[in-house]
């Protein structure tokens, strides 16, 4: 436990009435006649966006609970640091599985390709049964068919960030060393731990 002074309930409580206050004024800018070419919209936005971030840090700190959204581009030390207009973007997604049902898993392979034929235990030949599914199907495709691939989702993350314009297969040999949180434009989370805080609600 780190001597550090921890943040209190009341300073919780005054995060979240920052955050009230925030929201006001953001529509407020939002909804006025001159919003479209008004900085007051921008600036309020940015305004909501510091006291979101306040309230969600001061939240997990205290109650080891976040917020149900996220604000794009904070994540990491300062927040977003790429260019205004990236010339490039990289997408970067992980999904999560649980092969409840191995059998299931080889027999949708075995369709697909002759020279897997069934073996001794339910778990041979899982991997080569994966390479194929991989190889046949789209990510998108295998993520809607889950379960009738003997696959159980698990968590999920993608990742849109600034990139820098790259030669074809530049950068394959290492594709994820460079997922930098600094030039995170914005991410998308699944997981149960969301349902989970829902259902406490």
């Amino acid at each position: 436990m780190s001597d550090a002074a921890q943040p209190t309930i009341a300073e919780v409580r005054a995060a979240a009435e920052a955050v009230k206050a925030a929201i006001d004024r953001h529509l407020e800018a939002v909804s006025s006649p001159s919003a479209a070419d008004d900085s007051a919209v921008s600036t309020a936005y940015e305004q909501l966006a510091t006291a979101a971030i306040a309230y969600d840090q001061l939240l997990y700190e205290v109650y080891d609970e976040v917020t149900p959204f996220e604000v794009p581009g904070d994540e990491g030390p300062g927040g977003y640091h790429g260019p205004e207009q990236p010339e490039a973007i990289s997408v970067l997604i992980r999904r999560d599985y649980h092969i409840v049902d191995p059998k299931r898993l080889r027999a949708q392979a075995e369709r697909l390709d002759d020279s897997l034929t069934p073996e001794g235990a339910a778990g041979d030949g899982v991997n080569a049964a994966i390479g194929v599914l991989f190889g046949e199907f789209e990510p998108d495709e295998i993520a809607a068919r889950s379960e009738e691939f003997g696959l159980e989702e698990g968590d999920s993350t993608l990742w849109v960030a600034a990139a820098e314009p790259s030669e074809p297969g530049e950068w394959l040999p290492e594709p994820f060393e460079h997922a930098d949180p600094q030039l995170l434009i914005c991410r998308f989370d699944v997981s149960e731990v969301y349902d989970d805080e829902e259902l406490d609600d």
